[in-house]
């Protein structure tokens, strides 16, 4: 109710500025001075406020690069294509800053240049190859550019040869939370199907039973990797579309109800090692920063503090996939081969963890 009435009230407001708008008009009607031709002054006026605009632009630009030009997410990587993905983007990013740069510039220029001045006729010509070819030729070089390199890099990063022996782990996504299989001690992953699923026995993923490759399988809620080994990722999605997004491993790969999408790169860098890197030091202090001056309200309650954030690689959906997307990740562990081996010893295999 208390919403209909703030529409209602904003409805009437708006009418009642529209009116007042008319009765200004109408007003200035009568005045034979305002005869609604742009004089020399307007059009100087006009002028300035280009150029001041632009002035305007080019400040708040400045103050950008100044106070969030680092751009964090350009020089974290943790996979061994993150790099390549990054240079891509500081170089389209390059290019943009120049064409918005020039183009501004010329634009405004041009208005408070050639504003309108009694007397003065514009210059108008049909057209001039010359300059059509240049403002074509130069972005179909430019585009062609990236795109190749933007292609080059895709093939490279999605071609995982499976001589390297990479490590074959399936993302299976549902709303609202992620799920890790691995193939076991053969690597192999067993045959899975949604009609399989069956709760009362805890198979929970649709594994089929009767396949030999699916009894080792391990199944769990976190995402553990081995450093500097490579992995393919067998992605399945259990009801809508779904994104598997890794923002630090330069990863994102759509999960699609019906199909495998696949998706592999190499870590680099251990969870432990990135926790130790400046950036991380500098951003987990902020955060933690913050968390305790909100915490304060709450214990002046009696409430127990907001807990202190310790950085994790992340596993997110980057679809719109319900109410709950916002709760949709799973956390990623990279380690060492010796960790990795250790923890995956803890696991249960699919076949022990039946329910009969």
């Amino acid at each position: 109710m208390t919403a209909l009435l703030t529409i209602i009230v904003l409805v009437f407001i708006l009418i009642a500025i529209w009116q007042m708008v008319k009765i200004f008009d109408l007003a200035q009607a009568k005045n034979e001075s305002n005869t609604g031709v742009a004089t020399d002054k307007d059009n100087t006026l006009n002028g300035y406020l280009m150029m001041g605009f632009l002035a305007f632009i080019y400040v708040i630009t400045i103050v950008c690069f100044v106070k969030w030009g680092d751009l964090p997410l350009m020089s974290n990587s943790a996979s061994a294509h993150g790099p390549t993905i990054d240079n891509l983007m500081i170089i389209s990013m390059i290019i943009i800053f120049f064409v918005q740069t020039v183009t501004q510039f010329l634009l405004h220029y041009f208005a408070y240049k050639y504003k309108g001045e009694k007397g003065k006729k514009a210059l108008f010509f049909a057209d001039n190859n010359k300059l059509e070819a240049i403002w074509t030729i130069i972005p179909v070089i430019v585009l062609a550019g990236l795109i190749i390199y933007g292609l080059n890099t895709w093939i490279n990063i999605m071609g995982v040869d499976e001589s390297d022996d990479p490590l074959v782990v399936e993302l299976y996504a549902q709303q609202f939370n992620w799920k890790a299989r691995y193939g076991g001690a053969d690597n192999t992953l067993g045959k899975a199907n949604v009609r399989l699923i069956d709760i009362d026995r805890a198979n929970i993923l649709g594994l089929d039973e009767s396949d030999p490759d699916a009894q080792d399988d391990v199944i769990t809620t976190e995402l553990h990797l081995p450093v500097g080994r490579p992995v393919l990722f067998k992605m399945r999605s259990q009801d809508v579309l779904h994104s598997a997004y890794m923002p630090h491993f330069r990863a994102q790969m759509n999960c699609v109800p019906g199909m495998i999408t696949q998706f592999g790169f190499t870590p680099t860098v251990t969870t432990a090692d990135m926790r130790q890197t400046p950036q991380m030091i500098e951003k987990v202090a902020n955060i933690n920063k913050i968390r305790v001056e909100n915490s304060k309200p709450l214990i002046a309650k009696g409430e127990e503090p907001l807990e202190r954030y310790e950085f994790d690689y992340l596993l997110l959906c980057n679809k719109i996939c319900g109410k709950s997307h916002y709760n949709m990740q799973m956390k990623i562990v990279v380690e060492t081969q010796e960790e990795y081996d250790a923890w995956m010893k803890e696991q249960k295999e699919f076949k022990n963890s039946l329910v009969n």
